[in-house]
Formats: C-alpha cells, structure tokens, sequence
C-alpha cells in the first residue's frame, strides 16, 4: 500500500518515539528574540536577592558518545552564554555538568551542582532525567528549569521551559471556535503522549467554548493507523463535527493520517484539520497533499529568524531546535537577578511572564509554562500566518 506513495515516503519515519522528555519535542522549533527587548520579566516583585555573584548549573546531556547528544549539549550551552552577554548588570557564574543523557547522571550531577553552592538549575533535557533530579535535590529548595514539554513531570520547584499540549491545545482550540469550527473530534494515538494530548483538548476545549463531537485512537503502528481508518472516517462523516484535531506528529502517525484519510472520503475540503505539533517540520511535510489547509501552532516566526542569524553569526552553525529553551531560561533567571528578586519558585511565576527568544512566556504555579503563540495554516506548500502570535499576556498566569 505505501509503495503508491512516494511523497509520503520522503517524510514517514518509523513509528517510534525519541528516548526520554523530549519525544513530542518534533512539535515546537523555538523562535528568536530581539536583542533590543531582551531580557526582563513584564512585571513582578519579590524579596531582594542575594548580592554578588549567581551561580547556574546548566546540565547537559553531553558524555554519552552520541553524537547528536553533543550538538544538543553544545547548543544548549552556546545559546545559555548568548543570553548572558544579553544581560545587564548581572553577574553570573555559568557551571556546565554533562549528564550523558541518562537520569542517574543528571541526579548526581544536580547534586554535585548544589553542594557547590548553585543557586538554580538549569535543564536537564528528558523528562527521566528531570524527575530524578528533582527526587535528588528537591528537598533543597533550588529552582529548577527543565527542557522538557512534558507537563506531567512539573510541579514544586520544578518546572518544564519546553511548549506543552496544553498551552498548544488551548491557543488552537479557541481560534477554532472563533471561526465557526469548534466542534471538534480529537484522533489520537494509543500511547502515553497520545492519551496526554487527548486531555489537553478535552481541556483546552471546555475553557474556549468549542466541544469534543467525537474521540476516536488508533494503535501506534502503521498497521494500527491503517485498520483504523475506517472507523475514522465514518465517525466523521457521522455529523456534528467541524474540526478533526491530530495529536499525532510528522515523526509520527501525521503523514499516514493525511494521506490516507482523503482516500476515505475525509479531506481538509469538508473538515478543518488541526494539527496539536508542529507541522512544518521536517519541511518536507509541507509538500503531502493531506495537510493543505491545515492550522497548527507555532511561535512567531520572524523571531525565529532574528535568532538563528545571531546563533549562526556568533558560532557558525545552526541552533539545535530547542537551543532557544537555554536562553529563555537563563534570560529569566538574569531578569529576575536584576529586579533584586530571589531564584525561588514563586519568584519566577510573575504573571505578566518574561521576554525570550519565542516571544512572551510565563511560568505557571503548576509548573508549566504558557508561550506566546501564532496559528499557521498551510497553504500551497508554504506557512500562512492566519493569526499573531500575542505580543504580551492579558490576565493572571495561574
């Protein structure tokens, strides 16, 4: 059946997760900041800070001989001293510790990190690796800043940089119900980020006034999304349904799925579809017919750029896709140093958020973040901005 696809093939990937945190990672690349506007947080007070130096811990998952954890680790390290030549006045001592991507080593490293005298912790990247450390060091009551988007990990004093589901769900859902289309129908895959981006809909749509029509899973293999498809498109074409939104990403189930659901009957000309990740990424995937007409989220693309060409002017190469998740942290940490405010928990959840290289964000009580972010459709083959990303938060971060 997939030898008649060869525009598909250039994009399907075997249908498995990369390890740890970052496995619905594929769905964000992180946007660039002005130099001009960065750092500072948008408001907030707080105790002042100790005075002198800060010491940040940036744990990396560099030592494993892999060699794409080392340009992981080297990006998240060049992007972190970006962001301290950015800031003013603030004096920061910049302690890198490799975890060689395995959770045991990042516990020790963070524990290492602490005695040394750290005062907040930046990273690590997998979410495994992320619990352990705050296992390890939670009780020290040191802030830490993981890379992951995995919101189920947040809480305390720990909390995830990376775009979640929820805060993805929640910006789509409520254009969608803005334009006539929210009545939706969530397609998911059977597994642990399929479940968790199922949830963010069903939330994200009972706090924007759309609503869920129809659920329907497939097993997480190419054979599951093919039995599948029929069951799909008859629920569907069923009635009461506007909007079908994927959780499934490029690296994914997303191709199969929108190649094949036209072939039954279920195109992007009667349904809206929806995409939870990011979909222009490998750009590859903008050339399937099936995603034509399709919205998914992303942070606001010329800020993307602006940031790239300062990465690539300053080191030669280009930026790790979450490279900009270190200099968000680090930009935050250095704005609130300078406003006199501890490192603490609290102090990093000031409502009004920060300025990074995505645009605004802001750090939640529960641990998880909430990004500035525009809606893209797709159309002819290229990236349409149908709707800015905001360019400052209204109301209270909760």
């Amino acid at each position: 059946m997939f030898a008649v696809l060869p525009t598909l093939r250039k994009v399907i990937a075997p249908l498995a997760r990369p390890r740890g945190a970052v496995a619905a990672l594929p769905f964000f690349a992180l946007a660039a900041c002005d130099p001009g506007t960065m750092p500072g947080p948008i408001g907030g007070t707080g105790a002042p800070a100790p005075d002198g130096e800060v010491q940040v811990a940036l744990l990396v998952p560099d030592g494993s001989g892999d060699r794409s954890d080392e340009v992981l680790a080297r990006s998240l390290e060049n992007a972190a001293r970006m962001a301290m030549a950015d800031l003013s006045g603030v004096d920061v001592d910049l302690r890198v510790y490799e975890t060689a991507g395995q959770s045991g080593r990042a516990a020790d490293a963070a524990r290492r990190a602490v005695d040394e005298g750290a005062d907040v912790i930046l990273g690590p990247t997998f979410s495994s690796s992320a619990s352990r450390v705050r296992e390890a060091v939670g009780d020290s009551g040191v802030t830490m800043l993981s890379f992951s988007n995995n919101a189920e990990i947040a809480g305390g004093n720990l909390f995830v940089l990376g775009p979640t589901f929820s805060n993805t769900a929640q910006r789509l859902a409520e254009y969608a119900a803005g334009e006539g289309r929210g009545r939706i129908m969530i397609v998911h895959e059977r597994n642990d980020s399929g479940e968790q981006g199922r949830r963010a809909i069903e939330r994200a749509a009972s706090a924007s006034g759309a609503s869920i029509a129809a659920v329907e899973s497939f097993s997480f293999s190419q054979q599951g999304v093919v039995d599948a498809l029929p069951r799909i498109a008859d629920t569907a074409r069923g009635g009461g349904v506007d909007s079908i939104f994927f959780t499934a990403d490029t690296a994914g189930a997303l191709p199969l799925l929108a190649e094949l659901l036209p072939e039954n009957r279920v195109s992007g000309e009667d349904f809206q579809f929806i995409g939870l990740t990011r979909w222009d990424i490998p750009r590859s995937t903008l050339e399937l017919s099936g995603v034509q007409g399709g919205w998914f989220a992303l942070p606001d693309p010329a800020m993307t750029q602006r940031f790239e060409a300062r990465y690539r002017s300053r080191y030669g190469e280009d930026p790790h896709t979450i490279a900009g998740l270190a200099y968000d942290g680090m930009a935050a940490i250095g704005a609130l140093v300078e406003r006199g405010e501890r490192l603490s928990a609290d102090a990093f959840t000031v409502g009004s958020g920060f300025s990074g290289v995505n645009g605004p964000f802001r750090l939640l009580r529960d641990g998880t973040n909430e990004r500035a972010l525009a809606v893209a459709e797709i159309r002819d083959e290229e990236v349409s901005i149908i709707d800015p990303a905001p360019r400052r938060f209204t109301g209270p971060g909760l």
